[in-house]
């Protein structure tokens, strides 16, 4: 099960807190703050991907489809793990957070399609599988590229490490899901001294 729960304003702003919160403090000190959130609603379990942009270039993106975990403990972890472990960027450093803007997007579950007409760009996000190879591309990516639905699926796959026509071949398991997608303004100033108190302990 995803997180099908829809996110209030306030419960997407203190996401944006929490994550901000989390970051400032491990980038510091190498710890992650503790303690739960004001809202009882994001302790319950969800997937989520935190994607960090600086001057509208994308700076680390890190997600999980996993959903065991508290959704304001997944996006702690996934903040911390688009800063310093997407293997595409140098670790973010403590002196550059004040420039990244940070966006969330909270996962539904995955679907698996038997067409690949069913998927529909602005609404789905794409997971493809075949073997030990996959890829994920969020909703938003085809928006922001002006992809058609054939052009979204083909980079999928290339996500996948797998031949751009892969999606057409009998083997590869093609997955959707929708997002619930909010951030930071880009290249805005960051919040006024968001600390770990963002946090509840």
């Amino acid at each position: 099960m995803g997180y099908d729960h829809p996110l209030t304003d306030e419960e997407k702003r203190e996401l944006l807190r929490i994550a901000r919160a989390t970051l400032r403090e491990f980038l510091v000190t190498g710890r992650m703050p503790p303690g739960s959130p004001h809202k009882e609603s994001l302790l319950a379990p969800g997937g989520a991907f935190v994607s960090l942009h600086s001057h509208g270039d994308l700076r680390g993106c890190i997600g999980t489809f996993a959903d065991t975990t508290p959704l304001f403990r997944t996006i702690q972890e996934m903040a911390v793990a688009a800063a310093v472990r997407d293997p595409r960027f140098e670790p973010l450093g403590p002196e550059e957070l004040g420039n990244v803007a940070i966006e969330i997007s909270v996962l539904s579950s995955l679907q698996a399609i038997k067409n690949p007409t069913e998927v529909e760009v602005g609404r789905h996000g794409i997971h493809i599988s075949r073997g030990r190879y996959r890829g994920v591309l969020l909703p938003q990516v085809a928006t922001e590229h002006g992809w058609d639905r054939d052009t979204f699926l083909s980079q999928t796959c290339r996500k996948a490490g797998l031949p751009p026509d892969a999606w057409t071949q009998q083997g590869t398991v093609i997955e959707v899901f929708s997002a619930q997608v909010f951030g930071e303004e880009p290249d805005g100033p960051a919040p006024a001294k968001p600390s770990t108190s963002d946090v509840k302990e």
